[in-house]
């Protein structure tokens, strides 16, 4: 409480702001966390127009929000608005559903189970090494595409027990579903969505094509097998006794949709900030050569492999870090609360910002440089355990963390082994913080043969 026993608020600029931090946060979202941070410390509060974002930037913050009162924070900006795309699947619902899907996919997950898929992991990973090498010395190669296609079709292999190569409009459907959400969020919801805008009628397309690749998957799996353990044919088996055959549809469609967006698209951007990062830092790319070199020799990778690749293992960390896919966490309070000493309101939006904790100088020396060294046992011993959230915290922890992690450290050091990767010269490369933080556009590079 202030001295005059009011609640105590964060800072933050002005409301006549609002439009000029509308206008910005359009252009550079990434900025405007950065700005603000910079500009008015750990807690700030950003008001645009009949909303304000309570933006809080510390461990101890994102530990209370996130771990400690997760039970008074639902999902917020952002995903409310991708709700309309997704659904009530595992990363926007809440409550009993949230808890029934999670059980339902948990199992897939177990360690135990990931571990067994290592083998198919190498193997996609060894089949786009051939696709790069054969386009060695022939022009530059759009190596976003090329992580999209294949996180695709490892998603496909190791979860759902299907080829999602077939499905070529799944990326492009994403990419529109996630452009729509973020309209949505920047315009506060005031458009309507009658309103027949070209991005509205892509993202229409978008759902209806999105339908189609749940019912086909869905179809493929029917009658389903004791045996099987995927992710479809867990859908099925749980909403069996759903007597209403479209809210099953529904309940599938929505965690299917959910799984396709994230199980593919975290992944491929940490990769392809990874070989971004490694072209500009060609000393750490020699080392993790160097790594599964000696780790590896001339075979793919095992599951005993990944503690031997502990280098790799740290650049994966490192570029999480610094671009990691969760780069923003909303919430929104059920009821009033305080967060660091600062008064939050029933119904206020709460803002965790991975991008901006990951970078804040009290935790990290020299927190834009890239160096995956500070993940050295010895380094991380004194950091504060939420100072490093690039998979979330707390009961909604990522669920697909040990996968996506072996799937990155197995191509990155499958290429490294082999290849080198370029960035083209002429090409400026750019974050484009979506529900995602990906790389905005392609991202072309050279490939060329290591000797």
């Amino acid at each position: 409480m202030r001295p005059d026993g009011a609640p105590r608020v964060p800072p933050g600029p002005s409301r006549w702001s609002t439009l000029s931090l509308l206008s910005r946060m359009a252009r550079d979202r990434l900025e405007v966390m950065t700005w603000a941070s910079a500009r008015y410390g750990d807690a700030v509060r950003l008001r645009l127009g009949p909303k304000t974002l309570n933006f809080f930037n510390n461990p101890e913050h994102a530990k209370y929000v996130l771990a400690d009162n997760a039970g008074n924070y639902l999902k917020g900006i952002g995903l409310v608005h991708a709700r309309r795309a997704l659904g009530d699947g595992l990363l926007t619902s809440e409550g009993e559903l949230w808890k029934t899907q999670r059980k339902t996919i948990q199992p897939t997950f177990q360690p135990r189970r990931i571990s067994k898929q290592a083998g198919t992991i190498a193997e996609e990973a060894a089949a786009m090494v051939d696709r790069l090498r054969a386009r060695a010395d022939s022009g530059p190669v759009d190596v976003r595409h090329e992580m999209t296609e294949l996180t695709l079709g490892i998603l496909g292999r190791t979860l759902l027990d299907a080829d999602l190569t077939e499905f070529q409009s799944i990326g492009e459907s994403f990419e529109h579903v996630q452009d729509q959400a973020i309209f949505e969020m920047m315009s506060l919801s005031t458009v309507p969505h009658w309103i027949p805008l070209p991005g509205q009628l892509r993202f229409r397309r978008a759902q209806r094509d999105l339908q189609h690749v749940v019912d086909t998957l869905v179809a493929d799996k029917a009658p389903v097998s004791a045996e099987r353990d995927d992710v479809v044919s867990r859908l099925i088996e749980a909403t069996k006794s759903e007597s209403d055959p479209q809210v099953r549809r529904t309940r599938i469609r929505d965690e299917m949709n959910t799984l396709l967006l994230a199980g593919h698209e975290t992944t491929a951007s940490t990769l392809s900030w990874t070989f971004y990062l490694l072209d500009k830092h060609p000393e750490v790319a020699e080392r993790v050569h160097a790594e599964a070199v000696e780790v590896l020799g001339d075979r793919l990778p095992t599951h005993d492999d990944l503690k031997k690749l502990s280098y790799t293992t740290m650049v994966v960390q490192e570029v999480m870090r610094l671009y990691s896919p969760v780069w923003i966490i909303p919430r929104i309070a059920r009821e009033a609360d305080t967060i660091g000493g600062f008064h939050v309101k029933a119904g206020a939006d709460v803002l965790i910002c991975p991008y901006t904790l990951h970078r804040h100088p009290d935790y990290w020396d020299h927190p834009t440089k890239f160096d995956p060294e500070r993940f050295l046992p010895e380094n991380v011993a004194g950091r504060p355990r939420y100072a490093y959230i690039p998979f979330g915290a707390g009961p909604r922890f990522c669920i697909g963390n040990t996968l996506g992690t072996m799937e990155a450290i197995f191509v990155i050091a499958l290429i490294a082994r082999e290849l080198r990767l370029s960035l083209d010269p002429d090409h400026k490369v750019v974050g484009e913080p979506m529900l995602t933080l990906r790389i905005s556009g392609e991202l072309p590079m050279h490939i060329t043969k290591r000797d």
